[in-house]
């Protein structure tokens, strides 16, 4: 409740409903968030031939028993609820969803968002994340009845989940050419963050020449101090242990183990508009794949020149991995990626999946025989040469969205010394300039936090760039 005694408003972002635990994300406004998912499963259920709901949770602070109150709703409300009986990777309860005629799912976590948040994010039938449409009916029929809970029936949960593990690293064994990754004599580094991925990326690479090792494997509430977010600033330890390891590759997975991020050969961190390009021409060119290709909003110049080079259709998208997803559904998608890490890939599940995608990076540095920061060099020399950077500012949402609006309204003519000669406004306010580098501003949908974003044709002038843009947001901010 408000102070005022007025229910606390939920909205969802832009996957899953996020708050700060003991503030908004409480178990009492769980349960009714829960409820109102309850009520709009059961108006699927009526054309549907499944009432299995599956749920799981991360190794956030109180997830387990945050997911057993989900369970318990669900459960209360008619259905058959399939409770994990552990912390388990996101893409695990996306595929199970799926591949157990689910009518649904839920996964209790807030993925890369600070220590103190939790979540709750909904999985559609097909596996992937709800859409728009269903997380604006859930929040509609929010407290239209009072909440319902019982105990669960008497399941073996344990053997469920071994059978959903089975399936998922058959999927991922298949996918991925995991006999020529362990005859490779490569040393990698995996850094899980102390999220759900734990050791899982390690455990597909053993049994063979290749040596791979996990660090931040373990379970910490608090994610030794840093958010779970797989960039730069939030990867020291992977970056130090590559270089004392002399390891060809480091990767590393968010909070609910969705997303990836990689390490090179020199310890340096990997952006996304370096791996995605990379993983893309792997693809396309060494399996021979074809399809559609989907960037989110702040995604390469890059996989746009690709696309024009290899006559690949190229589609864009606001950001959030659900209007990737849904291209997948509608469109014959090859790969469809976000600035923040993730990736969806054919043949697999319309979701991001950083166990995957893990194991992809490191099929496409296998494949090609260089170290990472040859190949970005090789991309660069065909391509031409892009450098992208973010910054993010903490930011009150209503300050954040004005600042966007007033930037489209009355856009600057330069930042930093160059023309401005173009904005767009797909999902945020993106600033233009001649030589294809561009300046982004967007207000998180899931936390206080402006992000400006920009990518370059030199490192030089992406920092220049994110420095006036900083300014330009915290001067308004004052």
């Amino acid at each position: 409740m408000s102070a005022t005694g007025e229910p606390v408003p939920i909205r969802f972002g832009t996957d899953g409903w996020r708050a700060v635990i003991a503030e908004g994300f409480t178990f009492a406004n769980l349960e009714r968030v829960a409820q109102a998912y309850a009520e709009f499963l059961q108006h699927q259920a009526a054309n549907a031939s499944s009432s299995l709901v599956i749920v799981g949770c991360d190794r956030r602070f109180l997830s387990e028993h945050f997911a057993l109150h989900a369970a318990e709703v669900l459960a209360g409300n008619g259905f058959r609820v399939a409770l994990f009986p552990e912390a388990v990777p996101t893409p695990l309860v996306s595929w199970a969803v799926r591949e157990q005629g689910a009518l649904g799912g839920v996964i209790i976590t807030a993925s890369h968002n600070p220590p103190e948040f939790n979540g709750f994010k909904i999985k559609a039938p097909w596996g992937g994340s709800a859409t728009t449409e269903t997380t604006s009916a859930v929040e509609a029929l929010l407290d239209k009845h009072p909440v319902e809970r019982a105990n669960l029936s008497a399941t073996d949960a344990r053997a469920f989940y071994e059978e959903c593990v089975e399936s998922y690293r058959a999927q991922v064994s298949d996918y991925v050419d995991l006999n020529r990754l362990r005859a490779s004599k490569l040393r990698v580094i995996v850094d899980s963050m102390h999220g759900s991925g734990a050791r899982w990326v390690e455990s597909f690479l053993q049994g063979g020449a290749l040596e791979a090792e996990t660090i931040r494997a373990e379970r910490d509430a608090l994610f030794g101090g840093v958010n779970p977010e797989p960039i730069d600033r939030n990867l020291s330890p992977l970056k130090q242990r590559v270089r004392e390891r002399g390891a060809t590759l480091g990767l590393a997975t968010d909070g609910d183990a969705d997303r990836v991020g990689a390490v090179n050969e020199l310890g340096e961190t990997m952006t996304m508009h370096e791996v995605v390009p990379l993983i893309l021409l792997h693809l396309a060119r060494n399996r021979g794949m074809r399809g559609g290709v989907v960037r989110t909003f702040s995604q390469s110049v890059l996989l746009k020149r690709i696309c024009e080079s290899l006559n690949l259709t190229l589609f864009e998208t606001p950001i959030g991995f659900k209007y990737v997803a849904d291209l997948m559904l509608r469109e014959n998608i090859l790969m469809g990626a976000e600035e923040s890490g993730g990736i969806g890939v054919a043949g697999h599940i319309p979701e991001r999946d950083g166990l995957l995608n893990s194991l992809l990076f490191l099929e496409t540095v296998v494949a090609a025989g260089k170290p990472p920061s040859e190949l970005v060099r090789e991309m660069h020399r065909e391509f031409g040469e892009f450098h992208f950077n973010r910054r993010d500012l903490h930011m009150p949402v209503e300050r954040g969205l004005a600042l966007v609006e007033a930037l489209a309204e009355n856009s600057p003519s330069q930042i930093a010394g160059y023309k401005v000669v173009g904005c767009e406004r797909l999902d945020g306010t993106k600033l233009l300039f001649e030589d294809e580098s561009w300046l982004l501003f967007r207000q998180s949908g899931t936390e206080p936090v402006l992000r400006v974003y920009a990518e370059a044709t030199t490192t030089d002038k992406t920092d220049a760039l994110l420095s006036e843009g900083e300014e330009l947001a915290t001067s308004a901010n004052s």
